[in-house]
């Protein structure tokens, strides 16, 4: 079970403004490939601006506090943000989380299709993001 950074979400009121300011301030850019398809019909239906260093995307997302809600699940990723890792075997990663006593919201794939994700917090409640990519989509 392999680990690797993906994304920093940002939670935002304003997606057009800090979709300016991370682009003409910090440079970036679109990525030309790897862009998620939003799934807007399963409980979050927020704007996204999916931005990327060349390496690291930087997803900015409007902020939902109720997206928790409509879709059921404890932990919400778009109240103030998120951090989030890729992984090459999800189960296996669940089953580390579950040995831990971590609890999880597993949001499948209601926000990004192709993407199976889950959500937790650390122990100071920041929301970490880990999802496994379906290879078929």
């Amino acid at each position: 079970m392999k680990l690797k950074l993906h994304h920093v979400n940002h939670a935002t009121d304003n997606v057009a403004r800090m979709d300016a300011f991370y682009r003409d301030i910090l440079g970036l850019s679109t990525p030309e490939d790897g862009l998620p398809t939003l799934e807007k019909k399963q409980g979050y239906a927020g704007d996204v601006s999916f931005l990327h260093d060349g390496d690291i995307q930087t997803h900015l997302a409007q902020r939902d506090v109720l997206a928790g809600f409509a879709t059921g699940q404890i932990v919400n990723p778009v109240a103030t943000g998120h951090i989030a890792y890729r992984t090459d075997d999800l189960g296996a990663f669940k089953a580390h989380l579950d040995a831990q006593n971590i609890p999880y919201s597993d949001w499948g794939e209601r926000a990004v299709a192709g993407w199976h994700q889950i959500f937790f917090y650390d122990p100071d409640g920041n929301v970490i993001e880990v999802h496994q990519v379906d290879e078929d989509v």
